[in-house]
C-alpha cells in the first residue's frame, strides 16, 4: 500500500522540479531579452549622439555650396597639377584659414605658397583652404572679403585647375585701401586664364552665404583669427612666420 504513495510522491517532486526549472529558464530568457534590448538601445543612443556631434553648420546648409568642399568648409587641393577638389590620399591634411583681405594672410601665402604647392604636387600632403570673410565689416570695406572668396569658389567649381593660381594672385594683388571693385577681381581672373563665362558669374554672389557659414563653422572649430592652420582638421598653434613651418608639420 505504501508503494503507490511513493510513486505519487516521486511524481509530484519531479513535477515540482520540472516546473521550477521551467520558471528558471523563462526568467533567464526574459533577462537575456531585456539585457539585449538595453544594449541595442544604448548602442542606438551612442550612435545618435556621435552623429549629432559630427554635424557642422555646413552639414545642414541649405544654400548653394561647392561640391568639392568638406563638411567644415574646406576645399582640398591635391594631385600633380594641384587641382581643387582632389586629395593626396593617406597624407597629412594641412588646413589654411584665410581672408582675401587679410594682410597677414597675404604674407602667409607669400612665405609658404611654394612649399604648399610643392607638397601638393609631390603628394606629400593635401592642402585644404577655408575661405572666410571676417574682415567684411572692417574700415571702408564693402564686402571685398566675400566677393573675392565667392569668385575663388566659382573658379574652384568651374575651372579647378586654375583655382590655386587664382588664389595666389589674389593675395599678391590685395587692395591696399581695404577694398577693390569687382573689375579688379575679374582682371586677376583673366590674367590667370579663367574663362569669360566663369568670370561673368562672379557678381551673382552664388556662394556668398556659404562663405559666411564657413566663417561661423571656423569660429566654432577654434579659429580666432586669420591666418590659422589646422592639421587633420584640428586647429594648431603654428609659428607660421618661420619659413618651413608647414613642412615641419608634415614631416
Amino acid at each position: 500500500m505504501s508503494k503507490p504513495q511513493s510513486y505519487r510522491e516521486n511524481a509530484r517532486r519531479e513535477a515540482e522540479r520540472m516546473s521550477a526549472k521551467g520558471s528558471s529558464n523563462t526568467f533567464r530568457n526574459v533577462l537575456i531579452l531585456v539585457i539585449a534590448a538595453i544594449i541595442v538601445l544604448l548602442g542606438a543612443t551612442v550612435f545618435f549622439i556621435i552623429k549629432e556631434t559630427q554635424k557642422t553648420y555646413l552639414t545642414e546648409f541649405d544654400g548653394t555650396a561647392p561640391a568639392v568642399a568638406n563638411d567644415q568648409g574646406g576645399i582640398p587641393f591635391g594631385g600633380p597639377d594641384a587641382v581643387a577638389g582632389e586629395e593626396n590620399e593617406g597624407t597629412t591634411e594641412i588646413g589654411v584659414y584665410a581672408d582675401f583681405l587679410c594682410p597677414a594672410c597675404a604674407s602667409f601665402d607669400q612665405l609658404h605658397a611654394q612649399d604648399m604647392r610643392d607638397m601638393i604636387e609631390s603628394g606629400e600632403a593635401t592642402i585644404v583652404y577655408y575661405p572666410v570673410n571676417i574682415l567684411d565689416n572692417s574700415g571702408d570695406n564693402t564686402g571685398y572679403s566675400t566677393r573675392a572668396a565667392n569668385a575663388f569658389v566659382e573658379v574652384v567649381e568651374n575651372q579647378p585647375d586654375k583655382a590655386l593660381e587664382f588664389m595666389e594672385v589674389l593675395f599678391m594683388n590685395q587692395p591696399e585701401n581695404g577694398d577693390a571693385p569687382d573689375e579688379q577681381i575679374e582682371v586677376i581672373a583673366t590674367e590667370v586664364g579663367v574663362d569669360d563665362d566663369v568670370i561673368a558669374q562672379f557678381t551673382d554672389a552664388t556662394y556668398a552665404d556659404w562663405v559666411a557659414t564657413v566663417r561661423e563653422q571656423a569660429t566654432r572649430d577654434g579659429m580666432t583669427g586669420t591666418p590659422s592652420v589646422s592639421v587633420d582638421r584640428k586647429i594648431q598653434t603654428v609659428e607660421w612666420q618661420n619659413p618651413g613651418a608647414l613642412r615641419e608639420l608634415v614631416n
